[in-house]
């Protein structure tokens, strides 16, 4: 099962920083998130697009999980030469995370 089915996601980004955060849809599927959606799995996730180890922090009065991922300098928003260097197209990624 992928997360799309039970959780969704939002993100953003400042510089080479960005903020994903994950969000259950049901309360009864936060134990689950918890579980499933781990510093590792998100971090081999991302592999080739972060520079350090990948922060998670738990906010159960929300049923979320809040991850930030380093970039290079180079491949942040302001500085990138992609089309679409935004962190909040990362939430599309991290939704197709089998669980």
């Amino acid at each position: 099962m992928k997360l799309q089915a039970i959780a969704h996601a939002r993100a953003g980004d400042k510089g080479n920083l960005v903020n994903i955060a994950v969000f259950a849809y049901r309360d009864e599927d936060y134990p689950t998130l918890v579980e499933r959606v781990t510093v590792e799995r998100v971090s081999e996730l991302f592999n080739e697009h972060i520079t350090k180890p990948v922060i998670r922090y738990c906010v159960p009065n929300l049923c979320a999980l809040n991850f930030v991922l380093q970039r290079r300098p180079a491949d942040s928003v302001t500085r990138s030469l992609r089309l679409d260097a935004h962190g909040k197209s990362l939430s599309s990624l991290m939704l197709l995370l089998e669980i």
